[in-house]
């Protein structure tokens, strides 16, 4: 059956990628997991050979870093919402409470300094880079960065907390995880073209910004009246195709 929640993790992942606090920082990243300067991966140079599969092969360790970290919160939250589950209400109250605040932060309306905080690290010597040690910066980087993407990762990792068996909490989070990094793999393999979109995106974040706010506050407000479930429903009967997923 057609599952809201799976769709909502999987398209907040995607925004999260293609947010103002992330987008920008990729192409660092990338030259840092490559352990290539970024005039090596520049969108007009020559790349030097072995410095794209290096960058794939490391994106892939970087990713499951940070998706391990957004796994394991998603395990002590549901973890807590079972051992509290008289306080359901409590913990949906805070959580859309914090969604709310975040969702206000992107629009404008508020101005939070630790939200546009970026996990920063010296670089130092990339050239040995090696694949457990991306796996490492990826786990300290999801760690550093949670801030940044914090409203969008507080509705998933609640709406994980609520569902009926821990399996499925972790899928969803796993599902949140892989679409936020999966372009980040693709665009390792596809460098001088993703740095070109990059460039012409730029633009464009803004908008992506406000997009953010608004839809943190319609959460929040899902979230705060339990009715995330009614999205699923208006779906499956305005679009009866999803009743076959």
């Amino acid at each position: 059956m057609f599952d809201v929640t799976i769709l909502g993790a999987l398209a907040g992942g995607l925004i999260v990628f293609f947010s103002p606090c992330v987008l920008p920082i990729v192409p660092f990243y990338l030259s840092y997991m490559a352990g290539a300067s970024m005039s090596e991966i520049s969108a007009e140079g020559e790349m030097a050979p072995g410095v794209r599969r290096r960058a794939f092969l490391a994106s892939v360790m970087f990713s499951l870093g940070i998706i391990t970290v957004f796994v394991l919160l998603g395990a002590a939250a549901y973890g807590l919402s079972q051992t509290f589950r008289g306080m359901q209400t409590e913990f949906r109250l805070f959580a859309a409470t914090v969604v709310l605040i975040m969702g206000l932060h992107f629009l404008g309306v508020l101005r939070i300094g630790f939200l546009n905080r970026v996990f920063q690290m010296d670089a130092g010597d990339t050239k040995n880079m090696s694949v457990l040690g991306a796996y490492v910066v990826g786990f300290a980087f999801a760690a550093g960065w949670t801030p940044c993407v914090g409203g969008v990762l507080t509705a998933v990792v609640f709406t994980a907390s609520t569902e009926s068996t821990a399996f499925e909490g972790l899928l969803l989070l796993l599902v949140f995880g892989f679409a936020m990094t999966a372009p980040f793999m693709v665009a390792s393999l596809f460098i001088g073209p993703f740095l070109r979109f990059a460039s012409r995106f730029r633009k464009h974040l803004p908008k992506v910004e406000k997009a953010m706010g608004l839809l943190m506050i319609l959460f929040a407000a899902l979230i705060a009246t339990d009715s995330v479930n009614r999205i699923a429903e208006w779906m499956l009967n305005t679009f009866p195709v999803f009743q076959g997923i």
